[in-house]
């Protein structure tokens, strides 16, 4: 049978990668697929840099067009990223009846909706394994292993870079800006890493898995994200003190009043599976009513994990693409005219616990005001450090862990709390999630 011919869009990292891999499994991939699968056209604007990749085996062009233009290519494989080219090209591709594979969660988060409706009018596929944790399938399984199942909610551990920075704060005692600077040393993060550590990247993931989970639309603008930046290695040691470890977390939730969509650090506790993945690996949890929960641990990022994900797609194309458009899994997993229109939840909505930082004046009756105000707004605490004073000193640091909460009353109390002659600088406030 003919092989499937594929045109890739951009030979970078990824893009490597899947060339590589594909050309050395070629073998294996094509017993698994029941055809073969060659890419036989590249587009990069760095023309000699990818013929340096390819080696002569397939054709070398500038201007991505030419791939699209070319009838004879089944599948565009996109890996330029970005929102603005690359959804132009992927529309095209689609417009001219080609499936695609891509890794670009950010053009999902934001243009999916228009994405998957373009696809599902011109009968094709749009496989995005890829664009999640990087090699591992969490959304074959969020779409497929977990279908009898009612998702309940999904967290996880989404952004290698930031998970790095946190292992490195933890480990050796170093403050957010120090920490940042070995990631960048070592190549964990980004000459700009904004889009990571202030939780862009792991929001544009969340997006993408709760409209998966929940069958909602994709909604990042609805998302809350709340980066790491502001972290400081005193809160990362008290954590520890109490039982946890502070993680960056994507959080969806199916509750009653509707979907929680929210990234932001959080303590875990430290028995937790998940609040031991260190460095800079990925790990996600759903929690599920049928199965219970599961865990889905590996590498992130880098070439050949995105790359494996990336053919993954390719052999379910390969597989499904002549199949009746109507019996292919939908891609966000529910039947386009079976979507949910539940809202997703504004963050002052959001019921969570809380730990609490309050720089007080080391002083007789301090921690009696501010328990007062926490107990007037029905806020009950469930653990507290004071950490004695030194000789001298004349301030101190109060840790609070709190129960439950919704967070718009958690922020009328902090007003109050911040306000007090006694609390000497701005409160710091990470929420706490049990993960049980």
């Amino acid at each position: 049978m003919k092989p499937v011919q594929v045109g890739l869009l951009g030979i970078g990292t990824v893009g490597s990668g899947v060339f590589n891999v594909l050309s050395r499994n070629q073998e294996e991939i094509q017993r698994r697929a029941g055809r073969g699968i060659e890419i036989t056209m590249v587009a990069d604007l760095d023309t000699a840099r990818a013929e340096a990749i390819v080696g002569g085996r397939c054709k070398v062009v500038k201007d991505a067009r030419e791939v699209l233009a070319n009838p004879d290519i089944d599948i565009v494989i996109e890996l330029i990223g970005g929102y603005g080219i690359a959804r132009q090209l992927m529309l095209e591709a689609i417009d001219r009846g080609k499936h695609v594979v891509t890794a670009n969660k950010a053009l999902l988060a934001v243009h999916g909706t228009e994405i998957f409706e373009a696809a599902h009018r011109k009968g094709v596929m749009v496989a995005f394994e890829a664009a999640v944790a990087g090699g591992i399938p969490i959304i074959k399984a969020l779409r497929e292993g977990l279908t009898a199942n009612r998702i309940e909610w999904i967290a996880g551990i989404i952004n290698g870079t930031t998970n790095f920075i946190l292992s490195e704060m933890r480990d050796k005692g170093l403050d957010f800006d120090a920490a940042l600077k070995d990631a960048q040393k070592l190549g964990y993060a980004e000459a700009d890493p904004t889009f990571d550590i202030e939780g862009v990247d792991a929001a544009h993931k969340a997006t993408i898995m709760s409209a998966i989970a929940f069958g909602i639309r994709v909604q990042f603008d609805k998302a809350y994200v709340e980066g790491i930046t502001k972290l400081a290695a005193q809160d990362i040691r008290y954590a520890e003190q109490l039982g946890y470890r502070i993680k960056l977390l994507g959080i969806t939730k199916r509750t009653d009043q509707g979907i929680e969509l929210r990234v932001h650090p959080a303590l875990v506790p430290a028995r937790r599976l998940i609040a031991n993945v260190e460095g800079a690996m990925n790990a996600v949890l759903v929690q599920a009513d049928a199965v219970g929960t599961t865990l889905y641990y590996g590498k992130g990022a880098g070439s050949e994990p995105t790359a494996s994900a990336v053919i993954a797609d390719l052999v379910d194309i390969t597989r499904l693409h002549t199949a009746d458009a109507a019996h292919r899994v939908p891609h966000l997993a529910f039947q386009p005219d079976q979507m949910s229109d539940q809202q997703v939840l504004p963050m002052s909505e959001v019921v969570t616990s809380y730990y609490l930082r309050v720089r007080v004046a080391d002083q007789a009756g301090v921690l009696a005001k501010i328990a007062g105000l926490l107990a007037n707004a029905g806020i009950s605490i469930d653990a507290m450090i004071q950490r004695e004073a030194g000789e001298g000193e004349k301030q101190t640091d109060l840790i609070l862990l709190t129960h439950t909460v919704r967070e718009g009353t958690m922020n009328e109390v902090l007003a109050q709390m911040q306000a007090l002659p006694t609390v000497l600088a701005p409160i710091t406030r990470i929420r706490k999630e049990e993960l049980a």
